[in-house]
C-alpha cells in the first residue's frame, strides 16, 4: 500500500512540474512572439514554428533519442487531440486577438481553465474538488485582474469574440482528448500534434503567400529576419516540442483539473518577462493579480491528493 502510494506521489510530483515549466515556456514565448510579428504574418510565424518543431522532433526520433511507437493502435484519439489543438485552437486565437483588444482577448482566453474543469466533469466524469474549483477561480480571477491593469477598452467585435470561444473551447477539448488517450506516450502524442500543425499551418503560410505573391518573403524570412528566427526556433523547439510534451505528460499524470490550474503561470511570466526584458511597466493591479494567480495554484494543489 505505501509502495503504491509513493508512486502515485511520484506521478503528481513530477506531473506538476511538467505544468509548471510547460506554463513557464508559454509565458516566455510572449517575448519572441512580440518581436516576430511585426515583421511576419501570424501564419508564416506558426508555420515555420511547427515545420522546425516537426523536423527537429523526426531527427530526434531517427536518431533514437525518442522513442514513438504507433503499429497496432487507433489513430482516432491522436486525429482527435491534433484538430483542437493545435488546428482549430490556434486560428481561433489568432483571428480571435486580431479582432479585439488585448483586454478582451486576455481575459477570454483565462477562461481556458474553467472550461477545462467543466468539459472534464461532462465527459471524462472526473469532479474537481472544492479546493480545486476555488483555486482556479482565484487564478482565473488574477489573470483577469492583470489583463485589465492594462486597460479596459472594447472592440464589441461578436466575430472576434466567437473565435476566441472557439479556442477556448478547443483548448479544452484538447485536455479532455489526451486524459482520453491512455494508449498513447506523451512522446507519441507531441509528435502526432507537430505533423499535424506543420502540414495544417504551412499549407496556410504558402497559400497566404502564394495569393499576396510574397512567396520568395516566406522561404526567405529565417534567413533575413534575426528576430524571426529566434522566435520559430524558440516556438519550434521550446513551445511546440518541450512544451506539448510537458503539458501531455502533466495531463497524464494529475489530470485535466490539477493541470489546468497551473495554467496563469504563463501570464505571469510574460508579464514579468516584459518588465524585465522589454522595460514594460509593473502596476499594482498587476501585483495583487500575480498574488491572486500564485494563491490560487497553491490552492488547487496543496489541498489535493489525487485528480477528482
Amino acid at each position: 500500500m505505501k509502495k503504491h502510494s509513493d508512486s502515485a506521489a511520484a506521478r503528481t510530483f513530477i506531473g506538476c512540474i511538467c505544468a509548471l515549466i510547460c506554463e513557464f515556456i508559454y509565458g516566455l514565448s510572449y517575448i519572441f512572439t512580440k518581436q516576430a510579428t511585426g515583421s511576419a504574418s501570424e501564419f508564416a510565424l506558426m508555420g515555420w514554428r511547427f515545420l522546425i518543431g516537426a523536423l527537429v522532433m523526426t531527427l530526434l526520433i531517427l536518431s533514437g533519442v525518442i522513442k514513438v511507437n504507433f503499429k497496432g493502435k487507433s489513430v482516432a484519439p491522436l486525429v482527435r487531440i491534433s484538430l483542437f489543438c493545435p488546428c482549430i485552437y490556434f486560428l481561433g486565437e489568432t483571428f480571435g486577438i486580431s479582432l479585439t483588444t488585448a483586454s478582451e482577448s486576455g481575459s477570454i482566453i483565462a477562461a481556458i481553465p474553467v472550461t477545462s474543469v467543466i468539459l472534464s466533469t461532462v465527459i471524462l466524469h472526473r469532479k474537481p474538488y472544492p479546493a480545486q474549483a476555488a483555486g482556479i477561480c482565484i487564478t482565473m480571477t488574477g489573470v483577469l485582474v492583470t489583463v485589465f491593469a492594462a486597460g479596459t477598452s472594447a472592440s464589441f467585435s461578436l466575430t472576434g469574440y466567437l473565435f476566441l470561444f472557439i479556442a477556448v473551447v478547443s483548448y479544452s477539448l484538447y485536455s479532455v482528448f489526451v486524459a482520453k488517450a491512455s494508449d498513447y506516450t506523451g512522446s507519441e502524442i507531441t509528435y502526432a500534434m507537430l505533423l499535424t500543425g506543420a502540414i495544417f499551418y504551412v499549407i496556410l503560410a504558402l497559400s497566404e503567400a502564394l495569393l499576396h505573391g510574397t512567396f520568395d518573403d516566406l522561404i526567405r524570412l529565417p534567413l533575413t529576419n534575426t528576430a524571426f528566427l529566434s522566435a520559430v526556433i524558440y516556438q519550434g523547439t521550446g513551445c511546440s516540442i518541450i512544451a506539448f510534451y510537458l503539458s501531455n505528460i502533466s495531463i497524464a499524470y494529475i489530470g485535466v483539473n490539477r493541470n489546468a490550474s497551473f495554467m496563469g503561470i504563463a501570464t505571469l511570466v510574460s508579464i514579468f518577462a516584459g518588465v524585465l526584458i522589454l522595460g514594460e511597466t509593473f502596476s499594482l493591479l498587476q501585483g495583487i493579480g500575480a498574488v491572486l494567480i500564485l494563491s490560487g495554484v497553491y490552492m488547487a494543489n496543496i489541498f489535493t491528493k489525487k485528480e477528482g
